[in-house]
């Protein structure tokens, strides 16, 4: 009996230590895992006092981040916080015929027909209709070599009723066309703030 008691109590004992060890690591790598973008939010302020964009609040995507989790940011310059975060697509990229991974890392072009993302500052321009969605669509203005076809391409940042708003990791958001398509309700949020500015928005798409 005493030695069934002493092979309990290490079995418990050994399995609260092995549980408090799993539960430490998890948050130490969710500690390691969680991204700082203070220089980005930096560089992105010079560049909107630089050049006539809003100074209030800017949009960064994160493109490297799995699609079934947050990965649009909405950033208030002011209080130095995000304010508003929710899912966004990227594009097939079916341009490459070999693009197994499409669904889990996104792949950028600036070619017209690629279907791709494309990376970099982008100006968010005049609000237009849209046949997704909550029919509304905003132009978006490439800065950069690597985006400067977006309005040729017609990619433009729109909702779309496939795109869930909360996270569904593991599964994955839609594929789009190389746009930026979020929510429904989180569109309804964009609007609201993109309808009333008085200066162009910044939209960075990083990875």
């Amino acid at each position: 009996m005493k030695y069934l008691f002493l092979v309990v109590f290490i079995v418990v004992f050994s399995c609260k230590e092995v549980s408090s060890e799993k539960f430490l690591s998890e948050i130490v790598n969710k500690e390691k895992s969680a991204k700082d973008y203070s220089k980005k939010h930096q560089e992105a302020l010079t560049y909107c006092e630089d050049n006539g964009f809003n100074e209030n609040y800017y949009f960064l995507v994160d493109m490297s981040i799995h699609s079934g989790k947050n990965r649009f940011f909405v950033y208030d310059f002011i209080s130095e916080t995000i304010t508003d975060k929710n899912l966004v697509t990227h594009g097939s990229c079916d341009k490459f015929e070999d693009n197994e991974t499409k669904w889990e890392k996104a792949k950028f072009s600036n070619a017209k027909n690629s279907h791709c993302s494309s990376k970099g500052k982008f100006k968010i321009g005049k609000r237009d209709y849209s046949s997704w969605g909550i029919n509304v669509k905003y132009w978006l203005h490439g800065l950069e070599p690597s985006n400067n076809s977006a309005v040729e391409r017609v990619v433009v940042l729109h909702s779309w009723n496939a795109v869930k708003n909360k996270e569904i990791y593991p599964k994955y958001s839609p594929l789009s066309w190389g746009c930026p398509a979020v929510s429904n309700e989180f569109m309804k949020v964009l609007d609201e703030k993109l309808k009333i500015s008085e200066k162009p928005v910044l939209l960075w798409i990083i990875e």
